[in-house]
């Protein structure tokens, strides 16, 4: 759907010249694309990639994870005392001819090091830090452009940025930030891999800056400093693929921080705090620049944000049209700006993109930029190389015109850009209300309506109780607060019993009193969200993400009350879970990943295990010494029981047909993951290498060869057990004429928080009373031997995201409403669970991923 373009009103971005190229007035935009197909994890990525994810780059990435640190911050902070420039010579990687840039004319990963290099030594503007490590292991190289610094003004410029921050009221009197604070602008690239062209345009344009002798580019290097992070996705540049080597789309990671790319991004929001940003892609034909369309995110200070990135975009625009492409005679059409030119279907709603979780740490203006010219996919493959260099050299110079226009922007707007910036933070600080968009509120952009007006109603705070005391799981609560803290969201920890919002919590209960800067952050990661079914017909991506309903621990938003009577102090880690009882038999409850993963490295040492009737582990007294190291590494507590437990568990061996987020989630937990697809098990498998089939997506009975469709059938004859989700796995259950049971396809659009109650036993037993779901599924006309593991709720179960049933009014949430959501049963020899959930999506929902890790240790 499109809306009439919206008058555009010549601000004084669009007028005020530039640094590198002469702007030019905008006119209204014609094009109007069609955005993007949600890009799945389980159909554009390829479950064949899914198979063929390095279980070296899971390590890595989960190394860090487990650390809580974000990748590269001991490069980042530990130059501190040091002023710029920062000369890092690099090491080249070994040249590589396969390096899918090439083809385009393009850097190509090896060859960036040298120019980086190269561009350190000419003059005194340019340093080189390496931000992390990419899931396969390649640098990640943040270039600062700027004016040279001593130690003495570097540490001031620090002092101010964290003023900015840590006291936003005084920073907005303190006449030094205003006349001499560096605005921090950021550059990040590539974080697509096959959408390669922002790297060339930063290298280009670091280059002339570098050189530049004009005193406008003088001026804007002594008034700011530019980061530019050359390739987000260096795996992704190399293979030419979307994805990095986990086969994650990393512009969708940024609240659960799962790879190592995004944790580099979050330190580099944090550590350098900018103002301004944009993310470039591609592609899009004409030049996508952002802000978006409808729903906007409820928990921005939209009204600054509208503001510069309106103003921004409409530099960007002038200066796209200024190098003069044409549709008629290079295939380029005009740039749109989906907030001015169409009604639906881009938006900012969900912060897992980049420029939608930039905000959150102060960006007042930040923008997806996708290029016109597509180069990657089915058009790398068949069209000739000199028409895909055209096309890249026109995305390149696109590219370069959105960046300096984007450095005009900020150069004529340093100091109300930082104003905003210290806006936001004294509006956390202080409690205050967010301010409604409109005409009045937000003056300069035109056409803002009602449907443009998303606020949200802040708690007083969140508490995360004490375990023991209303806390489901303590290793969830430590793993949830570790997470907040490496986002920069700040956590107290109670040193007494308190009472707040009408009710009595522990002495550790940890208190995230949201009167704070980045109150937007705590309460993105932590509130309900909102059902916003009703708002638009369509989402661009996922609209429900809760970590506070969906991460396994036990949180209270407290509406009102007084925290002055609460005692506690800041805390920059979660306090230790890990423990053993001294005596007696131990249980380990099986309500995180960590326990899961506990558990499955002591199977893997012959640890003798046994399941109690809640599905959670029995080890015996002598397994005291292996517990202890287990309670160490992965701060899980074993409690002290007389039970002897049930059923042995055994060191469960898993082949997997699942996207490339849930292989990343099995691995986490650690259990023996052999990924397969059609093609593996074509090409011939040994199923003696394991003892349970998790099918989710890339393995259809129907197209497997003879031979391969007869050893399936025959490891599930044998007693291998299947564990589904989605279509896919329940496809194969009634191909397999195992479980009796008719699967219920929902709304495919349909995503979200969604309530559920389960009826506890080993899978779902201290499961929690919220589930995630895309396009999903339940279970009718059950055999007698099927168990309902879990229900969705009654009513709308939908708490958060978007559901809608389908035009002729199936689908709904109505519809899925007390139906079963998870079913269990055996089948001769074979036991089944199917999931009509999603409870492994992207590597998110951590409090869900023990009933998969419960299905697999049942069945198997």
């Amino acid at each position: 759907m499109s809306r009439p373009s919206r008058p555009v009103l010549v601000t004084a971005a669009a007028t005020a010249g530039a640094l590198l190229f002469t702007a030019f007035a905008p006119g209204s935009a014609t094009a109007d694309p069609t955005p993007r197909p949600v890009t799945r994890e389980g159909s554009p990525l390829g479950a064949d990639r899914a198979a063929r994810a390095p279980e070296a780059a899971a390590d890595r990435a989960l190394a860090g994870a487990r650390s809580g640190a974000g990748a590269g911050a001991p490069e980042l902070t530990g130059d501190k005392g040091r002023g710029y420039p920062r000369v890092r010579e690099l090491d080249p990687p070994p040249e590589n001819p396969a390096d899918k840039s090439i083809k385009l004319g393009l850097t190509p990963y090896h060859g960036i090091a040298p120019k980086l290099n190269a561009l350190q030594r000419v003059g005194d503007r340019v340093s080189v830090e390496i931000a992390g490590r990419s899931a396969g292991g390649h640098q990640l190289y943040l270039v600062t452009v700027t004016a040279p610094e001593s130690a003495r003004e570097t540490a001031r410029q620090e002092r101010m940025r964290e003023r900015i921050e840590d006291s936003p009221a005084a920073a907005a009197e303190d006449k030094a930030i205003k006349s001499s604070y560096k605005t921090p602008v950021f550059i990040n690239n590539n974080i697509h891999g096959n959408e390669w062209e922002g790297t060339d345009a930063a290298l280009k344009l670091i280059g002339k800056l570098a050189k530049a002798k004009d005193a406008r580019s003088k001026d804007l290097l002594a008034h700011n400093r530019l980061y530019f992070n050359i390739t987000t996705n260096p795996d992704g540049r190399i293979a030419g693929t979307r994805a990095n080597a986990n086969g994650f789309d990393l512009n969708r990671d940024f609240i659960t921080a799962s790879q190592p790319e995004a944790r580099a991004v979050r330190q580099i929001a944090i550590a350098k705090q900018p103002a301004v940003m944009i993310d470039l892609h591609g592609y899009v034909n004409g030049t996508l620049i952002e802000p978006t369309t409808p729903p906007h995110g409820e928990n921005y200070e939209y009204d600054l944000f509208l503001k510069n990135s309106y103003a921004n975009a409409l530099g960007m625009e002038a200066a796209i049209k200024g190098l003069g492409y044409t549709e008629e005679k290079d295939g380029v059409k005009p740039p749109v700006i989906p907030f001015r030119d169409q009604q639906e279907g881009w938006d900012d709603w969900p912060p897992i993109f980049t420029p939608q979780y930039m905000p959150f740490h102060g960006a007042v203006a930040t923008h997806t930029i996708e290029f016109p010219m597509q180069v990657n996919n089915e058009e790398y493959e068949t069209q000739p190389a000199a028409e895909l260099r055209r096309r890249a050299a026109i995305n390149v110079d696109i590219a370069g015109a959105a960046m300096r226009a984007t450095l005009d922007y900020t150069a004529a707007h340093r100091r109300s850009v930082i104003a905003d910036q210290i806006e936001v933070f004294r509006r956390g600080a202080t409690g205050a209300q967010q301010v409604p968009v409109s005409e009045e509120t937000v003056p300069g952009v035109p056409g803002i309506g009602p449907e443009d007006v998303y606020t949200t109603e802040f708690p007083r705070a969140y508490v995360i109780p004490a375990e023991g005391r209303g806390q489901r799981s303590a290793a969830a609560a430590a793993r949830l607060v570790d997470h907040l803290l490496a986002n920069d969201v700040r956590v107290e920890r109670a040193e007494h019993s308190f009472r707040l919002g009408g009710r009595t919590y522990a002495k550790g209960s940890y208190v995230v009193d949201m009167h704070q800067p980045k109150r937007g952050l705590a309460n993105v990661m932590l509130a309900d969200g909102r059902d916003i079914s009703d708002k638009v017909s369509t989402m661009y991506d996922i609209s429900g993400w809760s970590l506070g309903r969906l991460w396994g621990a036990s949180v209270d938003a407290v509406k009102g009350g007084d925290l002055d009577g609460v005692r506690a102090r800041p805390v920059h880690a979660a306090s230790r879970v890990g423990q053993v009882a001294p005596r007696g038999n131990l249980r380990l409850r099986l309500d995180d990943p960590r326990e899961i993963a506990a558990l499955n490295s002591l199977l893997a040492q012959g640890i003798s295990v046994r399941r109690d009737r809640d599905g959670n582990a029995v080890l015996p007294s002598s397994a005291r010494r292996a517990a202890t190291v287990a309670a160490e590494k992965y701060d899980v507590s074993f409690a002290a029981t007389k039970a002897e437990g049930g059923a042995a568990l055994h060191r469960t061996r898993v082949a997997a047909a699942v996207t490339p987020g849930e292989l990343f989630a099995l691995r986490e937990m650690n259990f023996d993951v052999v990924p397969v697809s059609n093609a593996v098990l074509n090409s011939g498998f040994d199923w003696k290498k394991a003892d349970v089939l998790f099918v989710s997506a890339g393995l259809d009975r129907g197209e497997l060869n003879a031979s391969a469709k007869a050893g399936l059938d025959r490891f599930l004859a044998k007693g291998g057990g299947l564990v589904g989700r989605g279509e896919t796995g329940a496809a194969l259950n009634a191909d397999a004429k195992l479980l009796a049971a008719e699967p219920v396809a929902g709304n495919g659009d349909a995503n979200g928080v969604v309530r559920v109650t389960g009826s506890g036993g080993p899978i779902t037993g201290g499961a929690p009373e919220h589930s995630f779901v895309y396009a999903p599924m339940w279970f009718t006309d059950l055999g007698r031997s099927v168990r309902v593991e879990q229900k969705y709720g009654t009513g709308n179960p939908l708490v958060s995201g978007h559901w809608r049933a389908a035009e002729d009014g199936t689908g709904g949430p109505s519809a899925a409403a007390g139906r079963a959501s998870v079913i269990s049963g055996t089948s001769g020899r074979t036991g089944v669970v199917l999931f009509g959930t999603e409870p492994l999506f992207r590597d998110h929902p951590k409090g869900m991923f023990p009933q998969v890790g419960r299905a697999l240790l049942t069945v198997g």
